[in-house]
């Protein structure tokens, strides 16, 4: 008899681990990988199907987050580019108005490159809005939805209760061995009460086993299901993001083009242009009269002219002084 109680004492203290670890089981939100006991085939490949769609659920959610926080990070990037890409635009702005009375360059230059700013300031705007609403949103509200939770929260149910059907196993195998050792023991036919004991058991197992499997199918296919959607979607995204972002650049690239033709071309005109002269020293060059001598005079090489009284001449000055052409007029 004192033996029976000890092995009743061993049996007790197993069954209150197993269910310690159930209770744990249940504190948990994972889908936990378990291959200490195989229930039988059908359910040992449930298992493992799940297991892989619980995984690769949960990486390609992980992603979606990864891809929301850059996209994010280039929103904010954006945003302190039209910030400090308005200002400097203003400044060009400002600095050609100023200065466009004198003609320089410079002063035209600076107000082509402000409106390019504006125009690159506004694709960078119409980028960010792109990356908002095509990008951001959908893939949040995905990783945050209902449908995946849903689905993962029916896998983390059929992992529960293949920890209780693992208890439920080894229970009905202690009693199975209980009963055998005490037939073997003293040679009788096994007790009713042991014997009915063991047939609850076994029926209490196939009954979970039976709740198991729907179960288990209908996590598969909420997950399998859910899985689809994240690769399909999740793909559709990022090729949406990376064709946003290529027209994007190759836009700045058209705008900046222009504007460095514009501003070479302006630079050119300028530099081919002959010096201007100003009004007044124009007025000082292009004053010429006709003068008529009031007397004579002998020149003394080929270059002076010889004249007399009466001669008229064609007389241009420069600044104070007057010079006689050479063209005498008869």
């Amino acid at each position: 008899m004192e033996a029976l109680r000890k092995q009743a004492s061993r049996f007790k203290e197993q069954v209150a681990k197993q269910q310690q670890a159930v209770i744990k089981q249940f504190s948990t939100t994972g889908y936990e990988h378990s291959d200490s006991i195989v229930i039988d085939e059908v359910e040992l490949q449930r298992h493992q199907q799940l297991e892989k769609l619980y995984t690769s659920t949960r990486s390609g959610r992980d992603f979606q987050k990864d891809i929301v926080r850059a996209a994010e990070g280039l929103v904010s990037i954006g945003t302190k580019h039209v910030e400090v890409g308005t200002k400097f635009s203003e400044d060009c702005f400002r600095y050609g108005g100023e200065n466009n009375a004198s003609g320089e360059a410079l002063a035209k230059a600076a107000s082509l490159y402000g409106g390019a700013l504006r125009n690159v300031e506004k694709e960078y705007e119409d980028f960010n809005r792109i990356l908002s609403s095509q990008t951001i949103d959908p893939l949040r509200t995905m990783a945050m939805g209902t449908p995946l939770e849903d689905a993962r929260g029916l896998a983390q149910r059929y992992s529960r209760m293949r920890h209780e059907a693992e208890i439920l196993v080894r229970t009905s195998t202690l009693q199975s061995a209980e009963i055998a050792r005490r037939k073997a023991r003293v040679r009788e036919a096994p007790i009713a009460e042991n014997t009915t004991k063991l047939q609850q058991s076994e029926a209490k197992m196939i009954e979970h086993k039976a709740s198991m499997a729907v179960l288990g199918k209908e996590a598969a296919a909420a997950l399998a299901a859910v899985e689809s959607q994240q690769q399909r979607i999740t793909l559709q995204r990022l090729v949406g993001m990376v064709e946003a972002e290529k027209f994007f650049h190759l836009r700045l690239a058209a705008i900046l083009d222009d504007v460095e033709a514009e501003m070479s071309s302006e630079k050119q005109k300028r530099e081919s242009a002959p010096p201007t002269i100003p009004s007044h020293k124009r007025a000082e060059k292009a004053q010429y009269f006709l003068a008529e001598a009031v007397h004579n005079f002998n020149g003394t090489t080929e270059r002076e002219l010889s004249l007399i009284v009466g001669d008229y001449v064609v007389v241009r000055q420069v600044s104070v002084l007057i010079r006689i052409s050479v063209l005498k007029v008869l």
